[in-house]
């Protein structure tokens, strides 16, 4: 059982922490001691469950651009060697790419860690964890902390050879060998200006080893350069900062398309040539065209929150199936390898936060890959004189949308929470004009009329932390005050729920 100070450092099935001070009533947390701690119990996790001695493991580490890296990416390879194993120190990396260490054909190494806080601050850190099955789920994280908190281990005589390779590279190629095979052309994106954002993160290898070999022009591209303290804005395809960043450099630059990263890639979002974003639900209508053109009838898996419009696009438009799922890619992804299993055709498990991952490659969320897909019928299209917007031309899109989130003020939090939502289906069931969602995998998702808002809303409990999300959209001006209004009343009785949030609103 882990005590307070090692769960803390649990995120379902990563670790992050603080690695660094700078930042007031935030203190470090993910030291370089507990990293190698945590280096170390991953080899005797993985020579367990591959029941092999530690000495015959190879171990690749890779990480993103974090000021903390350097320190910590010593420290898990201190850690790793200190078993015997063999370490591949791959250096500036993406989280996918440190997937691939596992299966690609002449290296295949035993286990890989990617050490990134995703589009934390400066200030965070932390691990994610592979094996050639992909990456370790949320009890997997909770038997390694368990391992290195009691750090009782048999230290190999013979520290383990470090070895140093740029893996980024052969990612990178597999991407190119990938896309010239889908078009049967060397330089497919020969016309083609597309421009990335980086954020300085991980990501600015996609200019000069994916999109250049390919023949796009990527000047214009921007941040590309690794800076841990992520001086120009946030690289999160959601930040609204990072989103206008690209959206100007696209329009400035009279760009065809624009392409953003977050800190370690394996979330994406773009721009069409017209500056508009293509994100959240539309980078999910986006996938599910191209996918499900290729395989008519085809199931798309997305997280709770995505919008009546793209479900309606999906299911009418293209012809598919649209499974709503939880939140947490972790979920989306093992959700759609679930229903594979059962013989129901599923393509894409995708979140609206961007993380997609695709059937064809390992169900791996993988930003660089996603993109590559999206970059292929670009080049298709180009040869019909089309352009790649006209695929979720017709995508209804929400008037107004708002996501409110309401602190829970007890310790009891996820009971307080479940309750709430229990009874509101009760109360929702008495009320006139509201219609609940019967295939909801997630909390509680009410749909409204003209005359009540003409929209919905999702109510749900966050996966870790002490608060209740509200997600409203709506069709019409005023549509989510609206919705707000009649929910306002129910979650008043509450007093544990923080619903200041809503009360501007009423």
């Amino acid at each position: 059982m882990l005590t307070e100070k090692w769960k803390k450092l649990q995120n379902g099935s990563d670790i992050r922490g603080i690695a660094l001070e700078g930042i007031e009533g935030q203190h470090v947390n993910l030291t370089s001691d507990i990293v190698e701690k945590i280096g170390a119990a991953f080899v005797v996790w993985l020579s367990g469950k591959m029941s092999v001695k530690p000495e015959t493991l190879i171990v690749a580490v890779g990480n993103d651009s974090r000021l903390s890296t350097e320190a910590l990416r010593a420290a898990a390879i201190k850690g790793i060697s200190s078993m015997g194993s063999k370490v591949i120190n791959c250096g500036l990396s993406s989280t996918p790419a440190m997937f691939m260490t596992t299966v690609t054909p002449g290296y295949e190494y035993d286990g890989s860690i990617m050490l990134t806080a995703s589009h934390l601050p400066y200030n965070r850190n932390g691990l994610k964890f592979f094996t050639k099955d992909g990456g370790l789920e949320k009890g997997d994280i909770t038997a390694v902390l368990e391992i290195a908190e009691a750090s009782k281990f048999t230290y190999s005589p013979k520290v383990g050879q470090e070895v140093s390779l740029d893996f980024i590279s052969v990612y990178a190629k597999g991407l190119v060998d990938n896309i010239r095979s889908s078009l049967k052309i060397d330089k497919p994106l020969e016309g083609l200006k597309i421009i990335v954002d980086a954020g300085n993160g991980a990501g600015g290898f996609f200019a000069e080893k994916v999109l250049k070999p390919l023949g796009a022009c990527v000047d214009g591209s921007q941040y590309l350069e690794p800076d841990g303290h992520f001086p120009n804005h946030m690289p999160n395809p959601e930040d609204k900062d990072a989103m206008e960043s690209i959206q100007k450099a696209v329009i400035n630059n009279k760009a065809d398309f624009g392409i953003i990263f977050d800190t370690d890639v394996d979330r994406a979002g773009a721009v069409d040539k017209h500056g508009k974003e293509i994100n959240r639900n539309r980078i999910i209508a986006l996938i599910s065209a191209i996918a499900i053109e290729k395989h008519p009838g085809a199931t798309i898996v997305t997280d709770s929150i995505t919008s009546s419009g793209l479900k309606s696009f999906i299911e009418n438009k293209l012809g598919g199936v649209h499974h709503r799922f939880k939140r947490g890619y972790k979920n989306v992804i093992n959700e759609a390898i679930r229903l594979n299993n059962e013989g129901i055709f599923c393509p894409v498990a995708i979140e609206t936060s961007g993380h997609g991952a695709l059937k064809e490659n390992y169900f791996l969320d993988d930003g660089a890959f996603l993109i590559a897909k999206i970059l292929v019928k670009m080049a298709e299209l180009k040869q019909k004189g089309q352009t790649i917007d006209e695929l979720i031309a017709d995508l209804e899109e929400p008037l107004e949308a708002e996501e409110y989130r309401m602190n829970i003020i007890t310790e009891e939090f996820k009971e307080y929470g479940n309750n709430i939502i229990k009874d509101l289906e009760i109360y929702a069931s008495k009320q006139q004009g509201w219609v609940i969602e019967p295939k909801n995998f997630e909390g509680i998702r009410v749909s409204f009329n003209k005359e009540n808002g003409s929209g919905w809303f999702l109510l749900r409990l966050s996966l870790h932390d002490p608060l209740i999300p509200l997600n409203i959209e709506s069709n019409q001006a005023g549509g989510v005050k609206l919705i707000v209004s009649k929910l306002l009343a129910f979650l008043a009785q509450y007093d544990k729920l923080d619903i200041s949030s809503l009360k501007g609103m009423d």
